[in-house]
């Protein structure tokens, strides 16, 4: 195996699936088992989920809501999106930890890196809930954040599409797929990949990114196992 510990980034937007807004049951239930056949073949994977399908804290400007109160709605709505993936990944039979960077004791423990650490290793499904539990952060800074304090060997980024192109390849038919990039050349080709704190971090620390499609069956296993699937930033 080329990873032994991984932060497995999802967007909240991908829950959609074939819906309108909400939850897709399908795509939730494509992804657990997706998840699971990495756990059965002894990856430790950490969870950051975004709560785009549901609010945005960007979206608080344009309704008249404060930014800051906007934010921290758009960390409950990654609650709830981290909650129906927990249910989906315990009915496959997996053992998961719901962690929060916001106190809410009655569905999710507080966020403690030891304790995130101990049960990875004791082979637990760690999802992280609520981004960072600040303001101004996004789930992509969480998911950078969280991944180098539990020492994750990369951070997974499923979208849905197949890596990183030279523009948008779902507006661009000619744009065309990097398989891999250096942090620098991201940085002077000026490629959206992350925000910039959380690609920043990424950077400072080592840490490679991968861009990949989650909604392709089998894509993630063949991540772990070495092969080349989406596009890697080191």
């Amino acid at each position: 195996m080329t990873y032994k510990r991984v932060l497995l980034k999802l967007s909240g937007e991908a829950l959609l699936g074939e819906e309108a807004y909400g939850i897709d049951p399908k795509r939730l239930q494509q992804y657990a088992t997706e998840i699971k056949a990495i756990i059965d073949q002894g990856i430790e994977v950490a969870i950051v989920i975004g709560g785009g399908n549901i609010f945005r804290g960007v979206q608080a400007s344009a309704t008249g809501i404060d930014r800051v109160q906007g934010d921290y709605m758009g960390m409950l709505a990654t609650l709830i999106n981290s909650m129906a993936l927990q249910g989906a990944l315990e009915k496959e039979g997996l053992i998961t930890r719901l962690m929060s960077g916001l106190h809410v004791q009655e569905v999710a423990e507080n966020y403690i890196r030891r304790r995130a650490v101990r049960h990875l290793e004791k082979g637990r499904i760690v999802i992280f809930g609520a981004g960072t539990g600040n303001p101004y952060f996004t789930t992509d800074s969480a998911a950078s954040l969280r991944a180098i304090e539990i020492e994750a060997d990369a951070v997974l980024k499923g979208t849905r599409v197949d890596g990183i192109y030279t523009a948008d390849p779902e507006k661009d038919s000619s744009a065309t797929k990097f398989d891999q990039l250096s942090f620098k050349e991201i940085y002077d080709k000026g490629l959206k990949v992350m925000d910039m704190t959380a690609f920043t971090l990424c950077e400072e620390n080592n840490l490679p990114i991968i861009v990949f499609d989650m909604n392709k069956p089998g894509n993630l296993q063949k991540l772990v196992q070495g092969e080349n699937v989406g596009t890697i930033v080191k």
